[in-house]
């Protein structure tokens, strides 16, 4: 019997959970963040997604995939029990702060631990307009703070265990050039992630991973490669393709409310680079 739990979000503290049926194999979606923009708004947690996978003996956590790792990562997957440790792997959209600051804490903490290398999966450097969006840099300095403040050299002092680079000697780095295409780029057993090139910042790419329990996208900021009106629709045509009878989607969206012309101040550069929530509504999966 195939078993989901759909889209567990932990806001404020508190987790909500759709009730999982009994059988094997199973998948289950956890929201560890909706904050969008660099801002900070009533202690909600920067924009994340953990999907785990497994069956009955295991609650479902044979395999953990962090999708992005906004502001407060770290204290959501605390809340429903998960260690930096516990991850097999984590995938970043984009570079955009939101999406990735909560990085280092996963990370320090996994070196504190003493945790394995893990997976970081991610685009290859993007040209943008003003330089080159990389997460390449970004993983593998990581612990770069870390090692210039003496609290590695400290850490070290008290165990030897804990290896001399820091976090970044931590990080198994997988990059790929994202296409108009699906394409493969993590598997691990049953688990396959594929990505595609999707619009908002220079190398934004789109995720999706498939089971034998289900399958889900995580779109991040995804919007359509035609910038401004006039335009069919604002959602992202990739993503569309990438989304085909998928069983979960888990995708920013801009209400219109917040559009330019109705006078909300919200600069129109960052409204037309995401997906309207009534467009991303009219999706239709086969």
């Amino acid at each position: 019997m195939k078993c989901f739990s759909i889209a567990i979000a932990l806001i404020g503290g508190i987790w909500f959970a759709v009730p999982m049926a009994e059988g094997a194999p199973c998948l289950m979606v956890t929201l560890t963040g909706t904050q969008a923009g660099p801002s900070v708004f009533n202690g909600q947690a920067g924009a994340g997604t953990l999907v785990h996978y497994g069956d009955d003996s295991n609650d479902c956590g044979a395999i953990k995939l962090q999708f992005d790792t906004g502001r407060g990562t770290n204290m959501r997957l605390s809340q429903i029990g998960v260690s930096p440790v516990q991850l097999n792997a984590i995938f970043f959209t984009h570079m955009h702060s939101d999406h990735t600051e909560g990085f280092a804490d996963i990370m320090l903490l996994r070196w504190y631990l003493k945790g394995p290398k893990i997976d970081i999966v991610c685009s290859s450097d993007a040209v943008s307009a003003v330089g080159t969006n990389s997460c390449r840099k970004y993983a593998m300095h990581i612990g770069d703070p870390f090692l210039q403040s003496g609290e590695i050299a400290e850490r070290r002092s008290e165990d030897k265990a804990r290896l001399a680079g820091g976090p970044g000697a931590l990080v198994n780095l997988i990059t790929f050039e994202p296409k108009n295409e699906p394409q493969a780029v993590w598997s691990f057993g049953d688990v396959k992630v594929s990505a595609i090139r999707s619009t908002h910042t220079a190398g934004h790419a789109s995720y999706r991973v498939d089971t034998p329990a289900g399958s889900v996208v995580i779109g991040g900021d995804a919007g359509n490669d035609v910038l401004a009106p006039p335009r069919t629709s604002s959602t992202s045509d990739q993503v569309e393709r990438l989304a085909k009878g998928v069983d979960i989607i888990v995708h920013s969206t801009t209400h219109p409310v917040l559009g330019p012309e109705r006078g909300s101040g919200f600069p129109p550069f960052a409204f037309y680079r995401q997906s309207g929530t009534t467009d991303l509504a009219l999706w239709q999966t086969v």
